[in-house]
C-alpha cells in the first residue's frame, strides 16, 4: 500500500523491473487483501458478540422469515423497525443462512466495512487525492467506527456506505465522460443507498463540494442540473424517513421539544464533540450522557459561533487552498441529519452516537492523509524510499489504530459486557440501568436487579418501564406492597402498557385481592387480546374461585397463543381436573412437563389424577419426581403418603404425612389424611388429635367431621365388645 503515485522511470533500473512486473491492479488487490485481514483481526473480538440491545428488533422478526414477509419489508411501512428495506432485506437473507448464530452477521459487517473502505480508496485515486491508501486504512481501522461494524444493527450502516460510495465512483465516471450508462448507473447505486438508510440523501451534496473542491467554481448546467434528480429523490426520502421515524418508532414527545436556536446551539455542540472523537479517540461509549440544552446558558454558544469562526477563516484560506474548507463543509453536511435539527429516536437517550459520523468521518480523514502525503512527497528522497517511508507510515498510523479497534470491541462480546462497560463512563444513563437491571432480573440476581432499578427510577422518575421493572423483583422478594406503587406509578405514565395491568394483578392477588386483580387482567386483554399471560393469569385466579369451567377458556386461549406455554397446560390441566375430564387432564400435565421438566407441581397434579383412575404405581413415580425437583413440596409428601397407605403400605405412609405436616402445620388435609393412617393402625387418640387438629384449622372440613364420627362409632363397637366380653361367665 502506498500513499502517492509511482513514477517507474524514477526508480534504478534494478527496481523498474520489479514494478515493470507487478501491473497496478496486483499492488491493488494485494493491498486490498492485507487491509482486509488486518481489519478482521482488529474486529475479532467482536465475531462472536451476541445480540445486543435492539438487535431482535433488526434481525428478521418470525413474522417476516417468509416470502411474503419481503413483500411487507418493502410494502409496508411498520413491519420493520425503520423503513430501511434493502437493509432488511439483507437481514432476510442472512437470517436464512445463519440464522441466530450471530458469527455470520458479524463477518458480513467487516467485510462491507473493508468494502467501503476500499471504494474510499478507489474514489479518492479517480479525484486525484494524495494518500487515498492512507485515507482508507484509517477509515477501516479507526476505533469510533466499531459501533457501525461491531453491532448488528448498524448493518444499514456500512451496506448504506457501500452503495453511498459506489454512487459517488460512477457519478464521477459520468462527470468525466457524460454517458447516460454511467448517470444511471450512479442514480440505481444512490437509490440502493437509500433504500440501506437514509442518511445519505447528503451525496449530491458532498459531490457539489468536491466538484468545488476540484475546480473552484460550480456551474449550473455541468454541475448542480444533473444532481438534481438525485436532491429531489433525498428530500423524499428524508421527509418519509422522518414521517416513519415519529409515527412508528417513537421520535416524538418532551425528550425532543428543542426551540430553533436550541436545535442550532446542539448542532455547534454536536460537530465539535464528532470532531474531537476522530481527532482523539478515548472514553468511546455506546451511551454518551445527554446534554442539557438550553438556551439561556451563555456558554452553549461559544459551539456554534466556534464553528462559524471556523467557516469564516477556512473561506478566507480559500484562495490558497480549499481542501480545508471541503473537508468540514463534507464533514458537517453528512452530519447534517444527525445534528439535532431534525427527530430521531435515539436522542432519546443522546444527542450523539458514533455511528452517526460513520460516513461524515471521510472528510476529515482525506484531509489528515492528504496533508501526511503532501508532506512526505516534499521529502528529497528517489521513489523506493518514498514508498518504504508511505508503508511505514501507514503501518505506524494502523497500528495503535488497530490495537484501540481491538480494544473497543471486547465490549460488543455481549449484552451484559456492553451495559458494563457503558455505566463506567457513563454512570447516569438510566436506559442501561433498567437494562442491566431487567436482565439480572431475569437471571435470577434479584438483589442486583433492584439496585439498578432503584437507581434508574431515580434518574428517570418518568420512565414506566423502569417502575414496571422494578416492582417485578420486590414482588419476588415479598415486598407486594411497594411493588404494586411502582406498577401503579407505571400505569399513571403510560396508562397503555398490557403487561403491566397483568403484572399488578399478579401482585392484587398475591396479597388477596382477586376482584381487583380480576379487573386488572380483564384490562391487559383488552388492550392486548393476544396477552398470552395474561390469560393463563385469568385462568390461575379463577381457579382459586372454583369456576374451573371459565378457568378452562381463558387456559385454551393461552394455548392457542402460545402452543408451547407450559403454565398454560398446568392451569388447563387443573381445571380438566376439577371437571371431571381426568384422562384430557393428563394430557395436559404430560405437555406441561414435557415442556417444563423442572415443574414439580406440575408431576404432583399429574400423580393425583393418576391415582384416582387407580394408576397408583404411576402416580407414586410421579410424587418421587416432583419431590426431587423440589424436597420442600409438602403436597407431595402427603400425596405420596395417601398413596402408600392406599396400597397397604400405611406404616411407609405415615413417614411421608410427618413431613407433610413439618411443610404444612396449618393444611387441615394432611392432619386429616394423618389422623386416617393413625386409625387404620389401631392409634385412636392419636388418629383423633389429627381430626380434631385438621377442624381447629378448618372448623367446616367435612371429611375431618365423618372421620371423627366414625371413629367414635370404632370406640363404641370395641368398647361394647369389651363389656360383653367381660360378662361371659
Amino acid at each position: 500500500m502506498h500513499m502517492i503515485s509511482t513514477n517507474v522511470q524514477s526508480l534504478p533500473a534494478e527496481d523498474q523491473g520489479i514494478v515493470a512486473r507487478s501491473p497496478q491492479w496486483v499492488v491493488w488487490v494485494g493491498s486490498a487483501v492485507v487491509l482486509l485481514a488486518t481489519t478482521l483481526l482488529a474486529y475479532q473480538p467482536a465475531w462472536h458478540g451476541g445480540i445486543l440491545w435492539d438487535d431482535e428488533a433488526h434481525i428478521t422478526k418470525p413474522e417476516l422469515r417468509s416470502a411474503s414477509g419481503l413483500w411487507r419489508i418493502w410494502f409496508e411501512p411498520g413491519a420493520t423497525q425503520q423503513y430501511y428495506p434493502l437493509t432488511c432485506s439483507v437481514f432476510w437473507l442472512q437470517y436464512r443462512q445463519w440464522q441466530d448464530n450471530t458469527l455470520g452477521y458479524h463477518l458480513v459487517n467487516v467485510v462491507l466495512h473493508v468494502t467501503v473502505a476500499l471504494l474510499l480508496v478507489a474514489v479518492l485515486q479517480r479525484l486525484g487525492a494524495p494518500g487515498a491508501w492512507l485515507a482508507g486504512v484509517i477509515f477501516a481501522l479507526h476505533p469510533v467506527q466499531v459501533e457501525s461494524v461491531a453491532w448488528i444493527t448498524e448493518l444499514k450502516n456500512v451496506l448504506s456506505g457501500v452503495f453511498y460510495l459506489s454512487a459517488a465512483l460512477t457519478y464521477l465516471y459520468f462527470d468525466e465522460r457524460r454517458r447516460p450508462m454511467y448517470y444511471a448507473m450512479a442514480a440505481a447505486f444512490f437509490f440502493l443507498a437509500l433504500m440501506s438508510k437514509t442518511v445519505t440523501a447528503t451525496l449530491p451534496a458532498a459531490l457539489l463540494v468536491v466538484f468545488w473542491w476540484k475546480r473552484g467554481r460550480l456551474e449550473w448546467r455541468r454541475d448542480v442540473l444533473p444532481l438534481l434528480p438525485f436532491f429531489l429523490a433525498g428530500l423524499i426520502s428524508g421527509l418519509f424517513t422522518a414521517w416513519v421515524e415519529h409515527k412508528f418508532v417513537g421520535a416524538g414527545g418532551s425528550e425532543y421539544e428543542f426551540t430553533f436556536v436550541e436545535r442550532g446551539l446542539i448542532a455547534g455542540r454536536v460537530i465539535w464533540f464528532y470532531l474531537s472523537k476522530l481527532c482523539w479517540p478515548t472514553n468511546l461509549m455506546f451511551m454518551y450522557p445527554r446534554w442539557q440544552v438550553s438556551q439561556k446558558v451563555w456558554w452553549q454558544y461559544l459551539f456554534p459561533l466556534c464553528v462559524l469562526g471556523l467557516l469564516t477563516a477556512l473561506w478566507l484560506l480559500r484562495r490558497r487552498t480549499r481542501a480545508p474548507l471541503a473537508a468540514v463543509l463534507f464533514f458537517c453536511g453528512t452530519l447534517f441529519p444527525a445534528l439535532g435539527f431534525f427527530n430521531v429516536y435515539p436522542f432519546r437517550y443522546s444527542l450523539v452516537a458514533d455511528h452517526f459520523q460513520y460516513l461524515a468521518s471521510i472528510g476529515i480523514i482525506t484531509l489528515f492523509a492528504a496533508t501526511v502525503a503532501r508532506l512526505v512527497g516534499r521529502l528529497r528522497v528517489n521513489q523506493l524510499a518514498m514508498l518504504l517511508i508511505s508503508a511505514a507510515i501507514i503501518i505506524g498510523v494502523a497500528s495503535p489504530l488497530g490495537i484501540l479497534t481491538r480494544r473497543q470491541c471486547r465490549q460488543y462480546v455481549d449484552v451484559e459486557t456492553l451495559y458494563r462497560e457503558t455505566l463506567s463512563l457513563n454512570p447516569t444513563c438510566w436506559l442501561f440501568l433498567n437494562n442491566l437491571g431487567n436482565l439480572e432480573r431475569n437471571d435470577g440476581r434479584t438483589q442486583e436487579a433492584i439496585q439498578h432499578l432503584r437507581l434508574a427510577v431515580q434518574l428517570k422518575p418518568d420512565l414506566a418501564e423502569a417502575h414496571n421493572n422494578l416492582a417485578t423483583p420486590l414482588q419476588a422478594t415479598g415486598q407486594v406492597n411497594e411493588a404494586i406503587e411502582h406498577y401503579r406509578e407505571a400505569l399513571r405514565l403510560k396508562p397503555e402498557i398490557a403487561v403491566t395491568h397483568n403484572n399488578l394483578g399478579t401482585a392484587l392477588r398475591t396479597i388477596g385481592k382477586r376482584n381487583e386483580a380480576i379487573l386488572e387482567y380483564k384490562e391487559a386483554l383488552r388492550l392486548d387480546p393476544e396477552l398470552e399471560i395474561a390469560h393463563c393469569n385469568m385462568a390461575t385466579i379463577l381457579l382459586d374461585l372454583n369456576q374451573a369451567e371459565l378457568a378452562a377458556h381463558y387456559a385454551q386461549e393461552a394455548i392457542r397463543i402460545k402452543p408451547d406455554f407450559a403454565e398454560a397446560h398446568f392451569q388447563l390441566g387443573k381445571a380438566l381436573q376439577l371437571t371431571g375430564q381426568a384422562d384430557r387432564a393428563i394430557r395436559h400435565y404430560l405437555e406441561a412437563v414435557r415442556l417444563d421438566p423442572s415443574d414439580a407441581n406440575a408431576y404432583n397434579n399429574l400423580g393425583t389424577v393418576l391415582q384416582t383412575q387407580g394408576r397408583f404405581q404411576e402416580a407414586m413415580r410421579c410424587y418421587g419426581a416432583a419431590l426431587r425437583l423440589k424436597p420442600d413440596l409438602g403436597l407431595a409428601y402427603g400425596n405420596l403418603g395417601f398413596a402408600l397407605q392406599s396400597t397397604g403400605h400405611t406404616e411407609e405412609a405415615i413417614q411421608y404425612y410427618l413431613q407433610a405436616l413439618r411443610l404444612m402445620p396449618n393444611d387441615a388435609q394432611a392432619h386429616d389424611n394423618f389422623g386416617a393412617a393413625l386409625a387404620d393402625l389401631g392409634q385412636f387418640e392419636e388418629a383423633e388429635a389429627q381430626f380434631r387438629a385438621a377442624l381447629a384449622i378448618e372448623p367446616d372440613f367435612a371429611a375431618a367431621k365423618a372421620n371423627l364420627e366414625k371413629l367414635e362409632i370404632v370406640r363404641r363397637k370395641r368398647a361394647n365388645g369389651s363389656t360383653r366380653a367381660a360378662g361371659q361367665p
